[in-house]
């Protein structure tokens, strides 16, 4: 598993860590039942403390992504992915706000900003996600 991290960005760790891990599921790098390395093997491999990995770990399994078990630890979720409920949507909408913002700031046009967004699922899609 390949997780870029940056430690000078405003992003906490365990949220970069998330969206690593997030990330490799949706372009289908990680599939239902792979083996997620252990807590302390993969702090160790990104030069961080175990407590954010659990942390990431931790959030992971609440939103149902992964699951823990006793002998194999962490592992992608093999029972399906979360739907997209209503408090997902809420979340979605809270983070989308401020970049359309900012678009129509820097007078980005609504059909070039959703290409964007297109382009991003396609490159997603393409590389064999959901």
């Amino acid at each position: 598993m390949f997780i870029e991290l940056d430690l000078q960005s405003d992003v906490p760790i365990y949220t970069q860590l998330v969206n690593g891990i997030l990330e490799g599921i949706a372009k289908g790098e990680l599939k239902p039942g792979d083996e997620l390395p252990s807590v302390r093997m993969l702090a160790a491999d990104l030069g961080i403390n175990m407590h954010t990995v659990n942390k990431a770990y931790q959030l992971l399994k609440q939103e149902g992504f992964i699951q823990t078990h006793r002998k194999r630890g962490a592992v992608v979720n093999t029972e399906g992915f979360p739907g997209a409920d209503e408090a997902y949507l809420q979340r979605l909408e809270a983070m989308l706000k401020p970049l359309v913002a900012e678009s129509i700031c820097r007078r980005l046009d609504e059909e070039r900003f959703l290409e964007v967004c297109r382009a991003l699922y396609a490159q997603f899609r393409g590389q064999g996600g959901e």
